[in-house]
């Protein structure tokens, strides 16, 4: 499938661990995170002749007063994870490589700390707190509700990708952001990850 480049993205070099290709995600402002590679499945196929369940459309986190569409992220052609533009900074998107959130599997939604433009979409994921509630509808307006775990800052460098892309047999959800100080070149260091299971 032909992705259209992130014009945002900076300088990645793939790695090979776990048996997963992984690849920095970048964008200053955005969820660096490393992925699994197109082909690394995290969620159960469907079985032949099951309908489709619906692509994930809105996110809304009543406590941090986040409500936003999502927009489908795939991956670039280098191998780094799509991310919302810069001018849509306040949107946030959901990683069509892994599961439909409330199905089986590791859904994941990325969004902007900030960008050039100002503070964006995940700026006070921050302050999310455990048991939170995180609400993911589809284009039909069906709801699923996710009840925060726990949250993790982690490096860039040492990024969990197994932990929040790998196959999981739970209804699980990820929001992933950039955290931390600063590089020389401007870049966040890390990345603030928030861990949620489904009611």
């Amino acid at each position: 499938m032909s992705l259209t480049p992130n014009p945002f993205r900076r300088a990645a070099v793939a790695l090979t661990a776990a048996g997963l290709l992984l690849a920095p995600l970048a964008g200053c402002g955005a969820a660096d995170a490393p992925a699994p590679s197109a082909g690394a499945a995290s969620h159960t196929p469907r079985a032949a002749g099951t309908p489709k369940a619906p692509a994930p459309a809105r996110l809304t986190v009543p406590s941090l007063g986040i409500d936003s569409a999502l927009m489908r992220l795939g991956l670039n052609e280098d191998g780094t994870v799509e991310v919302p533009p810069a001018e849509k900074g306040m949107t946030a998107g959901w990683y069509a490589g892994g599961a439909v959130p409330g199905e089986q599997g590791a859904a994941v939604l990325i969004g902007h700390n900030d960008t050039r433009f100002g503070k964006a979409v995940f700026h006070d994921l921050h302050s999310i707190a455990e048991g939170a509630d995180i609400v993911v509808a589809d284009g039909t307006g069906e709801e699923s509700h996710f009840t925060v775990t726990g949250t993790e800052t982690v490096s860039k460098k040492t990024f969990p990708t197994e932990k929040v892309y790998g196959a999981t047999g739970e209804h699980v959800l990820r929001l992933v952001t950039c955290d931390g100080a600063f590089d020389a070149d401007g870049h966040p260091v890390d990345n603030l990850i928030v861990y949620a299971t489904l009611r």
